[in-house]
């Protein structure tokens, strides 16, 4: 399949569904795209939403409500069969509208909102599915552009003193903060965008997980433009 995704080993590209949950990850490759190009106007669909908070979720029968052209028609069809699929498949998807998320800013030297880059984790086997119908996109960059935050010395000595516990208990201080989870790239690090329409699957670190997570962020906003985001 020829397209901006091919060539990259982090990347695997599938063409359905059914080859999106099947294909395991491997080598270097920890995010799968079913790529996509549709021909729906979700711009539509999002001038019609109303935002209720910073994020508002956006159900089935939200969709159905909405009196829609042709063009309009043919993207809320795809996102409720995007939506089933992986209700179908055991996940629980969630659509979102979204202005923005909540900023962690309680300090200056680490951040743990979904805006840095950072890995999912679970207790189980699971891997998170996104897709961004309109507006700005997510990124992912592979993990050898990419390091720890918690293993950067200077980052690593401020979190010690913020942690008034025994030396032992350092490690489990830093998972319960989330601060292990997030990276710093590198200065020739060369982020991808995930693009919008393509539905994603991102390895997670979990147990029985082959691969390294995939290292991921939400992007900054474009001005006055809201993003739709199926995500779980």
């Amino acid at each position: 399949m020829n397209n901006a995704f091919s060539s990259n080993s982090q990347i695997g590209v599938v063409s359905t569904f059914s080859e999106l949950i099947n294909t395991d990850f491997k080598g270097d490759m920890n995010a799968l795209c079913w790529y996509r190009n549709l021909d729906g106007d979700f711009q539509e669909i999002v001038n019609q939403l109303i935002l209720k908070e910073n994020i508002t979720e956006v159900f089935p029968e939200d969709l159905i409500a909405l009196q829609l052209s042709e063009k309009g028609n043919i993207a809320r069809e795809i996102i409720l069969n995007d939506l089933q699929l992986l209700t179908d498949f055991g996940a629980s998807p969630s659509l979102n509208l979204l202005k923005c998320y909540e900023r962690d800013d309680e300090f200056d030297f680490i951040s743990t909102d979904v805006y840095s880059f950072h890995v999912d984790r679970s207790p189980i086997a699971t891997d998170t599915f996104l897709c961004t119908y309109h507006g700005a996109a997510s990124d992912i960059v592979s993990n050898d552009q990419a390091k720890q935050k918690i293993l950067i010395p200077e980052i690593r000595t401020k979190l010690k003193e913020l942690h008034d516990g025994a030396e032992a208990e350092f490690e489990d201080f830093l998972k319960e903060n989330y601060f292990d989870l997030h990276y710093q790239l590198q200065e020739d690090a060369k982020p991808i965008n995930l693009g919008q329409m393509h539905l994603w699957r991102l390895a997670v670190d979990h147990p029985k997980q082959q691969v390294l997570p995939c290292i991921h962020r939400a992007p900054k906003e474009n001005d006055g433009e809201y993003r739709l985001l199926l995500i779980c």
